[in-house]
């Protein structure tokens, strides 16, 4: 069996594609899974370079998400069967071509969605999720705002929202991203620069904004505050920019009465809520609703290659298995 292994901690990623031991016959309990499509993620490389909060023991198989199929079950296995797609559980290490997993949490996905856009639903749609809901009682017609529009997050922010009521303010980079965000269900899309807080006011008037969702970081931060409504919150969950400074206005959180919070998904008190939350981002999937552009796939073979596409931007993905083999 073909697997990608990384030691790390070191300047320079080395990696190794290896073949070792196909795994065992699933235990009771257990799955044997078929990996379909695994995406490599940033959060993939943070943790390569070991500025992540999760710390594998090394060398490690890693992988933090993928959709696979189904190929064996364990006693006692009766929730999913023999050709169920499933996501893995988070941090199992999925860029190989077969893995063993426990069946507990696992369901089966709608069988008429896109594969690859399942292979990306356990961080970017959960992590939307849980920051529209864990830090706001938001209601329905709430404003929110974010930066990182275009991004996996950012895009299933949108869908999330606009499913719970809620209307969006976004922020991208480039005016030709405008129309693509509309297109994808922002209500108002603006390009993240000075002067972009005042032409938010001039459309939504005297409604308020609660929640910013921060993906960027630096000079961006500032301007999501001043977006914000008094009261308002701002939760972090990347630093896209590179930066983990945020230049600007800052006094206004004071003034404006702001709080402040940083994202990450595997704290205890999100687990149990999990589930139900796959749930959801499973089906807008399956309803088209959820759509992230993915630049280009990759064998497990072009690991390096697709680590390198990964940096200088773009969402990439792993094909490790045929849909139709088996």
């Amino acid at each position: 069996m073909s697997i990608f292994r990384s030691r790390l901690h070191l300047p320079n990623v080395v990696a190794a594609y290896v073949d070792i031991p196909e795994p065992p016959p699933p235990a009771a309990n257990e799955v044997l899974i078929e990996v379909l499509y695994a995406p490599v993620n940033h959060n993939d490389l943070y943790l390569m370079s070991g500025n992540f909060p999760y710390h594998p023991a090394v060398p490690a198989v890693l992988g933090n998400e993928a959709v696979g199929r189904i190929i064996s079950v364990g006693a006692g296995v009766s929730q999913v069967q023999v050709g169920d797609y499933v996501t893995p559980p988070l941090y199992s290490g999925t860029w190989r071509e077969r893995m063993i997993v426990p069946a507990e949490g696992l369901f089966a996905l709608p069988q008429e969605a896109d594969l690859q856009q399942l292979s990306m639903i356990r961080i970017n749609p959960l992590t939307a999720s849980l920051i529209l809901s864990e830090y706001v009682d938001l209601q329905p017609g709430d404003w929110i705002v974010q930066n990182a529009a275009t991004s996996g997050v950012g895009r299933a922010a949108i869908a999330m929202a606009k499913a719970r009521g809620l209307r969006s303010i976004n922020l991208v980079r480039q005016s030709r991203q405008i129309d693509e965000i509309k297109a994808a269900g922002g209500d108002i899309v603006l390009l993240d620069q000075p002067g972009a807080a005042a032409q938010a006011a001039a459309q939504i008037g005297d409604d308020k904004v609660r929640l910013a969702l921060d993906g960027v970081a630096s000079s961006s931060t500032a301007r999501l505050i001043e977006l914000l409504s008094p009261g308002g919150t701002i939760v972090g969950y990347a630093t896209m920019s590179g930066q983990k400074s945020a230049p600007g206005d800052l006094i206004q959180m004071m003034f404006k009465s702001i709080s402040g919070h940083f994202f990450y998904q595997n704290r205890p008190q999100f687990r149990s809520k999990i589930p139900a939350l796959l749930r959801e981002a499973a089906q807008l999937v399956a309803e088209g609703k959820i759509v992230t552009p993915v630049a280009r796939t990759y064998r497990l073979s072009e690991i390096s290659q697709a680590i390198a596409h990964t940096q200088a931007g773009g969402k990439v993905l792993l094909e490790i298995a045929e849909k139709g083999a088996f």
